[in-house]
């Protein structure tokens, strides 16, 4: 019987935690959920490999 009242009540955590995220994305507060990620080309380059290789240029 414990086991089913420990299931129970993470069930509703998760859908009251699910709940809470759509309200507040809804508000304007969270925009992670449906935005996707974002295109690669809108990120800063980090050109590793200079960062990589030593300054003497081999």
């Amino acid at each position: 019987m414990d086991i089913v009242v420990a299931l129970v009540f993470s069930a509703a955590v998760l859908f009251g935690a699910d709940r809470l995220l759509l309200w507040l994305e809804s508000r304007g507060h969270v925009n992670w959920r449906r935005k996707g990620r974002r295109p690669l080309p809108d990120e800063p380059a980090t050109e590793l490999e200079r960062m990589l290789t030593d300054h003497t240029g081999r």
